[in-house]
Order: C-alpha cells, then structure tokens, then sequence
C-alpha cells in the first residue's frame, strides 16, 4: 500500500509539471511553450513567443495591440476618461477594466490570468514587483516623446516587432507626403484645473513635426527643459493663438472648462478663432492614443483641416 501511494503522489507531481498551471511570475514564464527574452526599461524578461491573454497598463499600449490586430485581457484605463477609446471600435468593448494608469487594480489583474502585462515604468513604476508575481512583465520608459521606441518594443514582447515596424514605416511615408503649409498650428488641451499648449516632444507635437507642420512660437518651448507641454492661465488665453487651433478635452469635468473659456471674450479674440479656423479635436486620439493608429488619425485631422 505504501508503494501504491508513492507511485500515486509521483504521478500527480508529474501531471501538475505537464499541465503548466503554475502562475508565471517574476521574469519566470508560462511551464509550456517556446519563450523569448525581451530586454526592457526594468531589465530581462522572458515571455511567451505567442501570449494570448494580455493585460496592458496604459493607453498607447491599447493602441499598439488594436494596429497588431491584437485584443487585450483587461486594460487600466486613464483617470478622467475611464472608458475604452471609441476610435479602437466596438471589438475593444469586451475588454475588462483594471483600475487606472495610475493605480492598476493588481486583484483584478491577477483574476484575468493574464501570459503577459505590458507597462510603464513612468507610471507604474512601484507596482513592477507585484506584477511580475502574477505575469512576466515588460515595462517601456517614458510616455509621449518615445511613442515610436515604445511601440516597437510592445510588439517585440508580442512577438510581433516585423509587423510593427512595416506600421510605423507606412505612417512615416504618410507623413512626409502630406501637402505642405506655412500654416503655424497651435495645440490646446483643456484638463480639469488647467489650460496646456503642447510642444514639440508632445505625441502629437512629434506626429506635426513629422508631417513638416510649424508650430507657433509659443509652443516650441524653446526656454524649458520639459518640450511636452506648458500650463496657460485663462487670463492669458491670448497665448494659445496661432494661425489655425486644434483644441481637445481631458474628460467631462476639463469639457466644461473649455465651455467656460471658449464662451468668453478673450477666446473670441483670438485670431483663429475670428476667421473660423479653430477645430475641437479627439482627445482620445490626439492626447491619450499615442500610437501609430493614433497618429493616423491626427493625419486625418491635419489633411482635412489644412488643406
């Protein structure tokens, strides 16, 4: 009897190795299938060579995942706009929520059994230890001015960087074959407590730079360190103006806002604004998508608008 028993116990160890339903954790990935090691902003990780089931901790990475024909597990959604972009479609409606960029809902994450967690060190640098308990994760560096680098290695983790690269070729043709114009573009986001113009470094700033669009003075930044973007006061609204403005809202609370001040007389004003050539952009695609759908996107904005 003591033998049947040993041999029982030998079994079952057996088939727990060979079923894979070890949680993967740390750099440590799933027990079965081929892996890759991706090098990342937090180190080495190995992941699946074909995830299947992942969850992705900030926006650029949803953008990633719908140009690669791809669909995320759960996805942490921005503060003031927790919803899915609509530009994504409705095929991105069955995404779960975990919690936001800032505080991904680790709980939720865990309960998705996600192969792979894609991140940020610039906005969930803290949360990288409990992560990697739950998945192999790879983390990009920072957000915005590295939109591109950051897209290719999401995809790299995907197992899908050949494909990418072909993506951000393609816009990049795009870009430079846009008709030209002297036009000098302003952009202005309302967020909840404060009015920006967004630089050169800026996504959106790097996708007009790529499409030959000049920038007004003002928003080229060119006395601070920090190119994404700089805070206007509504008393001195006058300096968002430029020959043509494209102007987004960062959630409900920020849309009033832009009600309050473009219904005043300051905003009336402004040059743009007088001849009619002030255009309320997708804040989703303009500020929050940050990838290379996105950037298509303001593309289309820039052909429609300064034609």
């Amino acid at each position: 009897m003591r033998r049947i028993a040993t041999l029982l116990a030998a079994a079952l160890v057996l088939s727990a190795c060979g079923t894979g339903t070890t949680p993967p954790g740390g750099d440590q990935a799933p027990a079965t299938g081929e892996i890759r090691a991706v090098e990342h902003a937090m180190g080495e990780t190995k992941v699946p060579a074909s995830p299947k089931r992942v969850v992705v901790l900030d926006t650029d990475k949803l953008d990633t995942m719908f140009s690669l024909g791809m669909t995320p597990v759960g996805a942490a959604q921005a503060s003031q706009n927790t919803k899915i972009p609509t530009y994504l479609g409705q095929g991105f409606a069955s995404v779960k929520a975990v919690g936001t960029t800032q505080e991904p809902d680790l709980d939720a994450i865990r309960a998705l059994r996600p192969d792979l967690i894609l991140g940020s060190k610039f906005r969930q640098e803290k949360f990288y230890d409990e992560l990697t308990s739950i998945a192999p994760t790879v983390y990009t560096d920072k957000v915005g001015i590295t939109w591109k680098e950051n897209f290719l290695l999401d995809a790299d983790a995907l197992g899908k960087k050949t494909e990418a690269q072909g993506l951000l070729d393609e816009y990049t043709q795009r870009a430079s074959s846009l008709k030209k114009t002297t036009q000098k573009v302003s952009i202005v986001r309302f967020m909840p407590d404060e009015i920006r113009v967004y630089g050169p470094e800026s996504f959106s700033g790097i996708v007009l730079k790529d499409a030959g669009v000049p920038r007004t003075a003002r928003q080229e930044l060119a006395d601070k360190s920090d190119k994404r973007f700089d805070k206007v006061s509504p008393e001195r609204v006058q300096e968002v103006d430029g020959d043509v403005i494209f102007v987004s809202a960062y959630g409900e609370k920020a849309a009033q806002r832009q009600a309050e001040v473009t219904a005043g007389p300051l905003w009336g004003k402004l040059s743009a604004v007088a001849a009619g050539r002030s255009y309320v952009v997708d804040d989703e695609v303009w500020m929050l998508g940050i990838g290379v759908t996105a950037a298509g996107k303001i593309l289309d904005d820039l052909q429609k608008h300064l034609a």
